[in-house]
Order: C-alpha cells, then structure tokens, then sequence
C-alpha cells in the first residue's frame, strides 16, 4: 500500500452515513471513507454476527471494542480482542468473521 496524494484531515465517524451489511446471522453497520483508492471503514458487527461469504481481500484491521473471531478456510481460527489486530494480503488465506458478544472494528483495505 502507498499512500499518496492525500492531505492531512480528520475524520468524524460519528458524521458519516452508515451502510447495513446482512450476515448469514446478525449483521454489519460500516461507515466508510475512500482516500486515493485506499478505503478505511469503522464497522460495529451486531452480536451473534456471523459472515455471509468466505473474503480474500486483503485488510488490515484494529479491534477498537468487544472480540472477534476469525476463521481461516483452512479451518485455523482465531480470537482477537479488543486491542488487538490483524493483517493479510489480498489473495492470501480466505477468511470469515463471527462475534458472539459484538465488535467494533476499524478497518484498512
């Protein structure tokens, strides 16, 4: 990722729309931005979310509340909690989310 051609802001996520996001339970809430391809998301998962699709898109992301698990396709899973992040490029291992208790997340891709 390089990051050019952007200048110095802030971002109030509280003052950006929402978009809802169905799971095969639960569901997504995500505030986006896009700055020069690169797109940032602040995205609160409903407890008992859990994804509707196997993603290969490469992130990185921050668990800013709550825990997350992720499960890989190989069948590897882990637990992130708040504080903790993870990375992976596009292309790379497949990955779905869940949450039993909800998460708040903020998200680079």
């Amino acid at each position: 990722m390089k990051l050019e051609q952007i200048p110095f802001g802030t971002t109030d996520w509280a003052s950006v729309a929402p978009t809802e996001h169905f799971g095969d339970t639960g569901k997504a809430v995500w505030r986006t931005r896009e700055f020069g391809g690169i797109r940032v998301r602040m995205v609160e998962y409903s407890p008992g979310y859990l994804a509707d699709h196997w993603c290969s898109k490469g992130h990185i992301l921050l668990v800013v509340e709550g825990e997350l698990d992720t499960e890989l396709a190989d069948g590897r899973r882990f637990t992130l909690k708040s504080g903790m992040s993870y990375q992976v490029a596009d292309g790379a291992e497949p990955h779905r989310s869940r949450t039993q208790c909800g998460a708040k997340l903020f998200i680079v891709d």
